[in-house]
Parts: C-alpha cells; structure tokens; sequence
C-alpha cells in the first residue's frame, strides 16, 4: 500500500498474513532509513481518521453505484465502448473499434482524453496492453 494512505505525503506499508510472515522465520533483512518515520504515521493516521469520520468508503460506494449506472447508459449510447468494469470510484471504460471483435482503438481513447481534460477539465489517463482503457478513480470526497 502506499500513497493513499497518506494523501500525498510518501509513504507505504506491508501488509501480509500470519502464514506468509510465518514462512520468514523472523529472516527479514529489509532496513530502510525512513522506517515508521512519526511524521508519516501521523499522517497516515490522520488520512484514516478523515476517511473514518466522514465515511468517505460508504460515499465511495454510493457514488460508484451511480457511476455504474451513467457509465452503462453511456455503453447504450456509444459502440466505441467495448465493456465498463469497476468498483466504488475506480472505473475503467474500454475504448474499441468494434465492440464484437473489442479490438482496441488506441487513437480515439487518447483523443478522447485530450478534449474531456480541454473543454471540461476532467484528468483522465489511458491504460492496458493497448492504452485503450480510459481509467477513471476521482477523489473519495468526489461528488
């Protein structure tokens, strides 16, 4: 994990089993100089406080039933969308030339970001195999 967590402010995590960690036999060697810095456990703390008190999880999953269903309705409407797929706030719209053979359309997904990011602002970046997956994930406090 990492980024998140902090809301911009570096830092990671590692989170396992008691089974894999058991299989280490006490044998990590991994040091690192900024090990449970208390300026980023601070932060992470208060990240998960926000995210705890405003109930940014469930507004997360509110808002993706509701992106689920536009996104849908935008597949209806345009051929050029392959398949929508995703949960709570991270969606992915898979851009293709034809949506029988789903063969990817590279050119018009990277067109399509740079007019959704010019004439209305939004960030989107493109990914996948064939950069053809318009990857959508805004803001928990996204409304």
């Amino acid at each position: 994990m990492g980024k998140p967590m902090g809301n911009g402010f570096p830092v990671s995590a590692v989170v396992t089993t008691k089974k894999i960690a058991d299989k280490l036999g006490g044998n990590v060697g991994y040091f690192n100089t900024y090990g449970g810095n208390p300026v980023a456990c601070a932060a992470v703390l208060s990240v998960m406080k926000v995210v705890r008190e405003e109930r940014l999880l469930d507004h997360s999953q509110e808002m993706g039933e509701e992106f689920e269903r536009e996104l849908h309705k935008l597949k209806q409407k345009y051929n050029c969308i392959g398949d929508v797929r995703g949960v709570g706030l991270f969606w992915g719209i898979d851009i293709v030339k034809d949506r029988k053979t789903r063969e990817p359309d590279t050119q018009l997904a990277l067109a399509l970001i740079l007019k959704l990011r010019k004439e209305r602002g939004i960030l989107l970046n493109a990914d996948g195999p064939y950069t053809n997956i318009l990857k959508i994930k805004p803001p928990l406090c996204f409304n």
